[in-house]
């Protein structure tokens, strides 16, 4: 099928990849004739595990095109995407101007039958209003060309996206034509040999799917915070408590780890955009509200315990931070509580050195005083001399380490784990001072 793909974010990029590589033929459109060039290059701008691979074996094979041509990208495909970024304006709402851009440049230069399909993240009645600005742009040519608009949320993890996009779990299609949904049925059937289902609905109903998925996944994780809470006011275990109740199947093992909040590109802004939503309904969401109040105010509670260890002040304190990434497999630090953490340890006065397997260049370039932060390559070079360590992100390298080195290199053996990665029993045997999330 032909097939073009506007935007090269995170989204864009990988669903372009993955069509390619399916034997598609793609265009990846872009305004930025920088990351455009880098893309011709075969580099992503992104870091996805596998993703290098499959951009340059599709550029070889000549499926995978980039192009900042959008009349080209247009003309020479029949399902036009649209995975352009809807940033949150000042009051929570998502800003769809660059979805309608994208809406506007397709129909200038449409010249036969056409499926837009958005798949950027957006709020309900969005379908309406990218149909509206092609409709009236085709008003405005005097042309009667035919075309139809299809929702098509995504539902990519950062760390598994490649996978997620070559073995969805379910492909969600909100459209109004039979014709259109046939033409998506045939692009994903060869993504679902593994009998995965296909979701064929009506277009709001498509666009709630998505915002009501990661509502709910974060709102499983703000309650186990507040559970968290609770276990560390009584002295219980929240790992036994995950364990105990992720075995019931109405509830699952999944995002019922307690930590210091969500992060990233998704969650955060689609929870405070549905909320927006429901207040322009004049519906009052009471429990996503919630949601986000304890994920911010989760960031703050543990930098405040951390602080207390040392009188409530850490000027002057040098500290090791582990971890940037708002989750292990990713750059991506939108929104990450590690982010947060380096802020409030900078205003605090405090000497910070961080390390990252992967995000630490994003995070210079991110942090308005990062010159501020030492940021290192290795992970134990963080730790020499330091009054305390604080882990943010769970990254595989940080779950055994040499703890005798740590021990060793440290100036007191104090470790804040935000992520519940140690057992606290095997840290104290090993003489530290540790303090985690929910456990005694």
């Amino acid at each position: 099928m032909k097939i073009s793909v506007f935007g090269t974010g995170y989204v864009g990029l990988v669903t372009g990849v993955a069509f390619a590589d399916m034997g598609n033929d793609v265009f990846c459109v872009d305004i930025d004739e920088n990351k455009i060039a880098q893309l011709l290059q075969g580099r992503s701008p992104i870091y996805e595990p596998g993703l290098d691979a499959l951009l340059a074996a599709n550029i070889a094979s000549g499926r995978l095109k980039f192009t900042t041509d959008s009349r080209e990208a247009v003309l020479k495909s029949q399902l036009l995407f649209i995975a352009v970024g809807t940033p949150p304006d000042e009051n929570g709402s998502a800003d769809l101007s660059h979805v309608l851009k994208v809406a506007e440049t397709i129909a200038e230069h449409m010249d036969d039958y056409k499926v837009v399909i958005n798949k950027s993240t957006v709020p309900v009645g969005t379908f309406g209003k990218v149909k509206n600005k092609v409709q009236e742009i085709l008003d405005r040519r005097k042309s009667s060309i035919k075309f139809d608009v299809c929702s098509n949320p995504e539902f990519l993890r950062e760390g598994t996206a490649i996978e997620d996009s070559m073995k969805p779990a379910r492909v969600v299609i909100g459209v109004e034509s039979e014709k259109a949904a046939q033409l998506m049925r045939d692009l994903y059937e060869p993504f679902l040999k593994n009998g995965n289902p296909i979701f064929v609905m009506d277009p709001p109903s498509s666009e709630m799917t998505k915002y009501a998925a990661n509502s709910m996944l974060a709102a499983k994780i703000s309650l186990m915070n507040e559970f968290a809470r609770v276990c560390e006011k009584v002295g219980a275990d929240i790992e036994s408590v995950r364990r105990g109740i992720g075995s019931d199947p109405r509830i699952g093992p999944h995002f019922i780890y307690a930590g210091v909040g969500y992060g990233g590109s998704c969650f955060p802004k689609d929870v405070q955009a549905l909320v927006r939503v429901g207040d322009e309904l004049d519906e009052n969401l009471e429990i996503l509200k919630a949601v986000e109040s304890v994920n911010k105010s989760q960031r703050e509670r543990f930098y405040t315990r951390v602080a207390s260890q040392f009188g409530g002040s850490l000027k002057g304190k040098k500290v090791a931070l582990w971890g940037i990434a708002f989750k292990p497999g990713t750059d991506d630090i939108r929104e990450a509580p590690a982010m947060y953490m380096l802020e409030r340890l900078l205003e605090d006065g405090a000497h910070v050195r961080a390390f990252d397997p992967v995000a630490s260049e994003v995070a210079k370039k991110s942090l308005p005083n990062a010159s501020q932060v030492e940021f290192c390559k290795d992970q134990y070079l963080t730790l020499e001399g330091v009054d305390v360590l604080v882990i943010m992100t769970e990254w595989k390298s940080f779950k055994e380490p040499d703890f005798l080195r740590m021990k060793q290199t440290m100036k007191t053996p104090i470790v804040f784990d935000g992520r519940n990665i140690y057992s606290p029993t095997r840290m104290r045997d090993a003489g530290f001072n540790y303090i985690s999330i929910g456990r005694p």
